[in-house]
């Protein structure tokens, strides 16, 4: 296919997203009630020793194949990403995802670990965090951020380029700068709103659960808000409120780019366009809200494997 037939940047291919039904498709509509708890067969249980402490990671697949590395956001855990653990790693990847530094079961993990020790959670504390665990992969890796991971990666990417092979940017805030602004519900309160406050309201939101979610999906969120520390959403809700601008870099990149969002996303699909097309990267719309790696877990792997697979180069 010649360049003057290459879907525009910022629009959905009709490969990507939920524009076809194939077998993905099917078995997301058939997902039912999950067991989030349970750890996806054959996956690994393990610790990563990182400057703020000991982060809890769940890994799947051979090391010595090409690695993925999947970061979940504020309030969630790597049991989000439990259900397409087992699709890329069959697909000849080694898949790893970890709960961030004060979330779940790396709640111990902080800002009191660091060395001098410090009184937040800051940018610098998540991407040391994580640029340690892109470098065990001694290779360049293809990672996905979720949310506010997603701001996390693309700060990471500015200081170690040489360490990404693709670059999955899944429900990102698509605004630098106060980025809850343009969210529904808790955007007209997140000006004014101080770090303790705004952490109420993101937990009450995800509590109150404004998209309908199965049952046994709410019961674990609740569960894992008994570890996840108060202090960590805190702080990242003020650092969600300066979001760095770094669409030119992005843009500039020419490793490859994807965004995935959900058509009922916290922020309107219409940004997330614009801000797919101001980075220059493919975009796929999923089915559902903020969470696709929930709700259309086959399908987004799917896509992912896709991108792999026309964007290869040396692992």
């Amino acid at each position: 296919m010649g360049a003057q037939d290459q879907p525009p940047l910022g629009v959905s291919p009709d490969e990507f997203g939920s524009a076809r039904v194939d077998e993905a498709a099917l078995l997301d509509a058939g997902l039912g009630d999950v067991d989030w708890a349970s750890p996806p067969p054959g996956s690994q249980s393990m610790r990563i020793p990182a400057p703020s402490g000991q982060l809890a990671a769940r890994a799947m697949g051979d090391p010595h194949d090409p690695w993925i590395i999947l970061v979940p956001g504020a309030t969630g855990s790597k049991e989000d990403f439990s259900l397409m653990m087992p699709d890329l790693a069959a697909a000849g990847y080694f898949v790893l995802s970890y709960d961030m530094a004060g979330q779940y079961e790396s709640a111990a993990a902080g800002p009191e670990n660091l060395v001098p020790p410090q009184l937040h959670y800051d940018y610098g504390l998540f991407v040391e965090d994580f640029l340690t665990v892109l470098d065990a992969a001694g290779k360049p890796a293809h990672v996905v951020g979720y949310s506010f991971a997603a701001i996390v990666v693309q700060i990471a990417y500015s200081q170690r380029p040489d360490l990404f092979q693709t670059l999955t940017l899944l429900s990102c805030p698509p605004e630098p700068g106060q980025s809850f602004r343009s969210v529904s519900r808790i955007g007209r309160f997140s000006s004014w709103a101080n770090g303790r406050i705004g952490a109420a309201l993101l937990i009450w939101g995800i509590r109150r659960s404004f998209v309908r979610v199965p049952r046994s999906r709410q019961k674990f969120v609740n569960y894992r808000f008994r570890f996840t520390r108060r202090a960590s959403v805190r702080d990242i809700y003020v650092l969600m409120k300066n979001v760095p601008d770094l669409r030119g870099l992005l843009a500039a990149a020419s490793l490859p780019k994807f965004v995935a969002v959900g058509e009922h996303d916290l922020w309107p699909l219409q940004l997330h366009r614009k801000f797919a097309q101001a980075i220059g990267a493919r975009i796929a719309v999923y089915r559902g809200g903020h969470s696709p790696c929930e709700t259309s877990p086959h399908q987004f792997s799917r896509d992912l494997l896709a991108l792999y697979a026309k964007d290869s180069g040396p692992a």
